[in-house]
């Protein structure tokens, strides 16, 4: 009796390596690959703020107008965001994420030739059309690679890629802002153009080495492969099959949305106009560059380490609250003292709580749902979530102009944050109910 014990935990201790080695591996190969990816995407949604140092008064754009512009990429990437996911799930990741890149990279580059307010309006929408799907793409493609418990560290190392790119993006924007005049090309647009050119080159390295199926990975042993096959079709099975329209029926999906289009209008809010706030500050262009940077590389340490807490602890919705509040009390911070370095502070305070949340939030759809629900629930979520991507910038430019001041607009993204954290209590209390 107590031989076939050993036996039989020697034949589970000898899984669960090989499923580490999986994972490991899988980590190594992939993740980088979506995440140096995801850096030039966010890089390409953000750096509009920088080229609006200058490219607002060369194109004659008021706050409201650049406000609209900016979140008029919001308008194509939620209409096509759950048809592309769904285009995604029957032709295999890696081609349509490939396509997705080269195209949001040609037209985020064509941006640098517009030359008044429609133009930029129509490649902003024609932009958010392209790049719709890579997102939740990019998280249903890992919850075919990565088994549930492993996934908020998997997703941490893949979603610090957005606070790294505005560490490198500010410093690299003014930077190309300098070069005002060379070729006769403005600043701004050598900006568009060598920041989006590099998402084409992404798209053809993930046709070259990213896999549609553990079973294709050649990293892997065949027991590895095994293994993880096996683990992760439990886990499918293990959940009630649902197609697109059952997740739309699941009412957990419904609140998820409402908890990201709260957590969005933050996130964009301050992403977008973070230089034009610092800039009021009376600061020049390098050192909004340099400046803006700082809030960021904190946020990308915190993420890392909040992402380990979260996975020992399996505390997702808890900590997802947690952070909303911390974003929330530093936008509050931000503007009750109006001078630079306090005011950098709660920004830094809020930064830290926006990207310490998205791992926390990331890793709770996967856990409901499955299959192609996976696919089109996550690409739902985020769809109507991101819609808050067009409301929030031109909330705030509206403010500005209204008022002069960038309080109103920080303190009304406080105030979604705090009904996001509370969203999210609710669906903790009603799933431990359920």
């Amino acid at each position: 009796m107590t031989a076939a014990v050993d036996a039989q935990a020697a034949r589970v201790s000898a899984r669960e390596a090989l499923l580490a080695s999986a994972t490991r591996k899988n980590l190594v190969r992939l993740v980088p690959i979506v995440a140096v990816a995801y850096f030039f995407n966010y890089i390409d949604r953000t750096n509009v703020g920088f080229a609006a140092l200058h490219m607002n008064r060369d194109l004659g754009l008021s706050n409201t107008e650049f406000g609209a512009a900016a979140g008029m990429f919001f308008v194509g990437y939620c209409l096509l965001e759950v048809p592309s996911n769904m285009v995604l799930y029957r032709v295999g990741a890696r081609r349509w994420l490939a396509r997705i890149m080269i195209s949001w990279g040609i037209l985020s580059a064509a941006t640098a030739f517009v030359t008044g307010p429609n133009g930029f309006y129509a490649l902003r929408i024609l932009t958010g059309a392209a790049e719709a799907g890579f997102f939740p793409g990019v998280l249903y493609y890992l919850s075919t690679w990565f088994p549930a418990q492993q996934r908020v560290r998997v997703l941490s190392w893949f979603l610090v890629a957005i606070p790294l790119s505005s560490v490198v993006g500010g410093p690299v924007s003014v930077s190309l802002l300098g070069l005002d005049g060379l070729l006769g090309l403005h600043g701004w647009q050598w900006l568009f153009l060598t920041e989006g050119l590099p998402a084409c080159v992404m798209g053809v390295l993930t046709l070259l080495f990213l896999r549609d199926d553990p079973r294709d990975a050649t990293w892997l042993t065949p027991a590895e492969a095994e293994v993880l096959d096996e683990a992760l079709t439990l886990e499918r099975t293990s959940r009630p099959r649902k197609d697109v329209r059952g997740a739309l029926k699941d009412w957990r999906v419904w609140l998820l949305t409402a908890i990201l289009f709260s957590y969005w209008l933050g996130i964009n809010g301050i992403g977008i106009w973070l230089p034009l706030i610092l800039k009021g500050h009376g600061l020049g262009d390098t050192a909004v560059g340099w400046l803006s940077a700082v809030p960021y590389l904190a946020a990308s340490v915190a993420m890392i380490a909040w992402a380990r807490h979260m996975n020992r602890t399996g505390q997702h919705l808890a900590n997802l609250a947690t952070t909303c509040l911390l974003a929330a009390a530093g936008f509050v911070v931000s503007v009750l003292w109006g001078s630079l370095a306090p005011a950098m502070v709660g920004i830094t305070l809020a930064i830290i709580g926006l990207s310490s949340a998205r791992p926390a939030f990331y890793a709770l759809p996967s856990r409901y749902l499955s299959g192609a629900a996976a696919a089109g629930g996550m690409a739902f979520i985020n769809a109507v979530g991101s819609l808050s991507g067009y409301v929030s910038p031109w909330i705030i430019g509206r403010l500005k102009d209204a008022t002069g001041s960038f309080d109103a607009g920080l303190l009304g993204l406080a105030g979604m944050l705090v009904v996001s954290a509370a969203l999210t209590l609710a669906l903790r209390a009603l799933t431990r109910s359920a």
